[in-house]
């Protein structure tokens, strides 16, 4: 349904039951007719939808309007439970009891309570553990407004900078003191002692500004450094007589009249990050062989570009601030020495494109102190992690030669990880969850005793709540990550309260009006993903090799499927082969779409061809899935299947290769946390279709600079497709203008050089509010310790002894 439902109140819901109670039988007779416990909401959407085609005076109703605002419904043969999302992370839950029609409002532990009776058939353990982090909330700084989730750091300095210098009377202070902080390996930087109270600090600023404001603007700081070490100065302060008059001009406003935008300004020239470490634990972490692989895509991808912009941008802000040192990203990651022709046995590797960056390899062991010697899947890795991160740490330390500056997190593993070396440590931590596998699995939490076996959500999202409330802020690729939409809760909303019956059950276990919430979009890598029409950098002697890929003989065991008509435009995708990036579906749809097939071919990208290549039993379903579609639809004339893996360099000259041929791009996820195809598609000039659920909704201006298509909606996705091939024969402009406002899109929202800038901001942001303020909360870290002692330690050793 297209149309917003209007918002309810339980006066209004009430009295409706009590006046109208022969129509309010009729809607819960029809829901409860379902014959299904639990009912989502577009099953909700649908039933109203059929009742108001008998009876349109139902859509007026209130509780139709009920019905239409709940995320879910919880039915037995004498209640109705509903879970009501009245906006972004505010929740009512209420019951009706179906004769006596009365209306009351339940606690969120309740509704869970009732939940976890009828998915188990149990009685009710009124000693269960429940995980409430609210008591925590009360004294911090939370936003108001969902328009300003996910811009933290921006909230944060509105809010604390005056606070910070009126309110609490001693925040020159503890700015001063922040300042004298900072040091390298032994060497002050930004003030030494000659400056001990901020009155000294003014005078010291007064006197340096007056000798540099007649020096050239490009007088270098070594012809500064005598007289500033003088009035208490060290390095830190810019790099010529320009930035540091800047610098200082800067600090003296804030301590004058501090505003967001200078104090945001001023840290972010502050040395203080020279050095980072980044967690990614699980998949083969590597350069090369590697993508496509299981557990092994845009993560990878995502990181290895992150690196290579971050270490730009660090050299850069030390370089405009003076500082004469080089510094290090090491990316933490597993040692498989069984690697199967990758790199992943080799503990040191250097990364491309950067001067000083390495992947640093560290095997996991069990709990015998043995090396586990094959990939593990990143759903069965928890009983090594807690093993793995003291390894780690020991390994970093030797390498960096003391604690790196900054921690970040990725996914799930990653993310407890840093955690467990934050707070070892004293780092700063910053979180990125890529993709959280609570909303990707229906009822995963609900009935996580069904999945254990394979997935061990017991494990993984307890380790999410730990690392979710320890990190000092997080990133997010997107709005929707977060807090979804007006229909669809978010990732991390998601964590909000659920319940894993007989194990725990969540009643506030993330707040997504924190401030540590802040999007930071990534980009594509520039090198490798750029317009078609840029003739000057394309690669033209990979044509024949793309010429074979996409049109040559078939490969025994790396291909299927050999294109008949070369004379159509190539309809492609390229993903992983799982459930969840839904190729098989796209490939169905394909085959069953008459004027799709008669207009394109399809070529994909994905997994393997061979089930015996694979290791991953998720993989090999798919594989079965996709040979028995090839079969049922008659498709190895029109679809050329790729089981193989792509290096980068190829994969970028691949998408210019299909906008050659004026052809499209598909990503038809059931749900894509962010989208990194899409950005590198888009970055080529190839106009895309993507799911409209996760990010993508946010990157595609739909009908402006690609198109949203319904993965639940397959025949109508294909059609939408079609129907766009159809418009640009009649339109030849039709498809150069998607093109142009791709490339248009992505420069203007998706860059490294854009996120970098950001990520490098954020950390020293955030670095300083944690110094200057309570933002550490020493009482969350003493409560989830317990979570991880008591909760998730069994739960992972229980796994390495099953």
């Amino acid at each position: 349904m297209e149309s917003a439902p209007v918002s309810v109140q339980l006066p209004q819901l009430a009295a409706y039951l009590s006046e109208c109670r022969s129509q309010a039988h009729l809607i819960l007779h029809h829901i409860i007719g379902m014959g299904r416990p639990f009912l989502l909401r577009s099953d909700l959407q649908d039933a109203v939808e059929r009742l108001c085609t008998e009876d349109e005076t139902v859509r007026g109703s209130a509780l139709a309007g009920a019905l239409l605002q709940a995320q879910e419904a919880v039915i037995d043969a004498s209640w109705v439970y509903l879970a009501l999302r009245r906006r972004v992370a505010r929740w009512d839950y209420l019951r009706i009891h179906l004769e006596t029609m009365d209306l009351q409002q339940v606690s969120v532990s309740e509704f869970l309570v009732f939940k976890e009776h009828l998915a188990t058939g149990g009685e009710h353990d009124p000693f269960g553990l429940e995980i409430d982090m609210s008591p925590f909330y009360r004294d911090q700084y939370k936003l108001r407004e969902e328009g300003s989730i996910g811009r933290g750091v921006e909230f944060l300095n509105r809010r604390l900078s005056s606070r910070l210098f009126e309110e609490l009377g001693k925040g020159d202070q503890r700015l001063l003191s922040f300042l004298r902080m900072h040091s390298y390996r032994g060497r002050q930087l930004m003030l030494n002692d000659a400056v001990t109270s901020v009155a000294e600090l003014r005078n010291a600023l007064r006197q340096a500004l007056i000798p540099l404001r007649r020096r050239p603007t490009h007088t270098p700081y070594e012809a500064l450094a005598t007289d500033l070490r003088a009035l208490g100065f060290e390095p830190g302060w810019g790099n010529d007589a320009a930035r540091v008059r800047d610098t200082m001009g800067l600090l003296l406003d804030i301590l004058e009249a501090p505003s967001p935008q200078s104090l945001e300004e001023f840290l972010g020239r502050i040395p203080m990050i020279f050095s980072i470490a980044i967690l990614s634990p699980h998949g083969w972490f590597g350069q090369s062989n590697v993508l496509g692989r299981p557990d092994t895509g845009g993560q990878v991808v995502y990181i290895l570009d992150q690196v290579r912009a971050v270490e730009r941008e660090m050299h850069a802000r030390l370089a405009e601030q003076g500082i004469d040192i080089e510094p290090r990203v090491v990316v933490l990651s597993r040692l498989i020495p069984e690697d199967e022709g990758t790199n992943c046995n080799q503990r040191l590797e250097p990364i491309a494109g950067t001067r000083n960056a390495v992947i640093l390899r560290v095997p996991f062991r069990n709990s015998a102190g043995e090396i586990m010697q094959h990939w593990i899947s990143r759903f069965h890795i928890w009983p090594y992690l807690e093993r793995f991160a003291l390894d780690a740490e020991r390994e970093l330390l030797a390498e960096l030669g003391g604690r790196p500056d900054l921690l970040i997190g990725n996914y799930s593993d990653g993310n407890l990880v840093a955690s467990l070396i934050s707070q070892r440590l004293g780092i700063s931590q910053c979180n990125i969850a890529h993709a959280l596998e609570k909303t990707k699995y229906l009822f995963s939490d609900l009935y996580w005793r069904d999945n254990e076996e394979h997935y061990h959500f017991s494990a993984q999202f307890t380790a999410d709540l730990i690392a979710m409330n320890t990190a000092d802020f997080i990133i997010t690729s997107t709005y929707q990550e977060i807090a979804g939409t007006d229909d669809s809760v978010g990732q991390y909303e998601s964590y909000m309260s659920f319940t894993m019956p007989g194990l725990y059950r969540v009643v506030a276990g993330v707040d997504v009006y924190d401030p540590k919430f802040n999007i930071v979009s990534p980009g594509a890598n520039e090198d490798i993903y750029f317009p078609f029409g840029d003739e000057s950098r394309r690669l033209r002697h990979l044509q024949p090799e793309i010429d074979d890929l996409v049109y040559g003989e078939p490969r025994h065991g790396d291909t299927r499927g050999v294109l008949q008509d070369r004379d159509k435009p190539l309809l492609f995708t390229m993903a992983r082969l799982d459930h969840i990036k839904n190729i098989a579906g796209l490939v169905d749809w394909y085959g069953r779409c008459g004027v799709l097939r008669e207009r394109v071919n399809l070529v994909v990208v994905a997994g393997h061809v061979d089930a015996n290549r694979s290791g991953d039993d998720e993989e090999r379903e798919q594989i079965g899935a996709m040979h028995r579609l090839f079969d049922q639809h008659n498709l190895d004339g029109q679809v050329r299947w790729l089981g193989i893996h792509l290096e980068k360099q190829l994969a970028g000259e691949l998408y210019r290769y299909i906008a050659d041929r004026r052809g499209v791009f598909v990503q038809p996820a059931l749900f894509e946390a962010f989208g990194l195809t899409v950005i590198e598609a888009m970055a080529c000039g190839l106009p895309t279709f993507a799911t409209l659920y996760g990010g993508p909704a946010e990157i595609i201006e739909d009908g402006l600079s690609g198109f949203h298509i319904d993965p639940n909606h397959g025949d109508a996705a294909a059609l939408r497709i079609a129907d766009f091939f159809a418009r640009c024969t009649d339109d030849p402009d039709l498809w150069q203008q998607i093109s142009d406002a791709s490339l248009a899109r992505v420069e203007e929202r998706y860059t490294w050089r854009r996120y970098a800038e950001r990520m490098m901001t954020l950390s020293r942001v955030y670095g300083f509010w944690k110094y200057v303020t309570d933002l550490e909360r020493a009482e969350t870290g003493r409560y989830l310790e317990m979570l991880y002692g008591l909760q998730y330690r069994p739960i992972a050793r229980a796994m390495e002894g099953g």
